[in-house]
């Protein structure tokens, strides 16, 4: 699991018919070496600008209603806040809390 910012949205009006009604919002990862921003199905109503948990991978899939649907990240949660130990802050930026 990931916690990514949400960066934006996807509109795509040409789409697998397994990925119909799912939102799709760009995610960008904020630790761990940030990374490439990723395309995510939002599964709770996630907004731009706000952390979200994300799973990549296999079980991204399962959060979708629909079997077999193309997903590889999906957002699962949203972050109310972060609490990180005084001496592991040397390893986040200011930017990420």
């Amino acid at each position: 699991m990931k916690i990514c910012k949400v960066v934006g949205s996807v509109w795509a009006t040409k789409k697998d018919v397994k990925l119909e009604g799912a939102k799709l919002m760009i995610v960008m990862p904020l630790y761990g070496g940030q990374g490439d921003p990723l395309i995510a199905a939002d599964y709770v109503g996630a907004g731009i600008g706000e952390r979200v948990l994300v799973i990549t991978g296999s079980t991204a899939r399962f959060v979708s209603a629909k079997e077999g649907a193309p997903i590889d990240a999906s957002i699962v949660g949203i972050v109310d806040s972060i609490e990180i130990a005084e001496n592991e802050k040397e390893n986040f930026s200011e930017v990420d809390l």
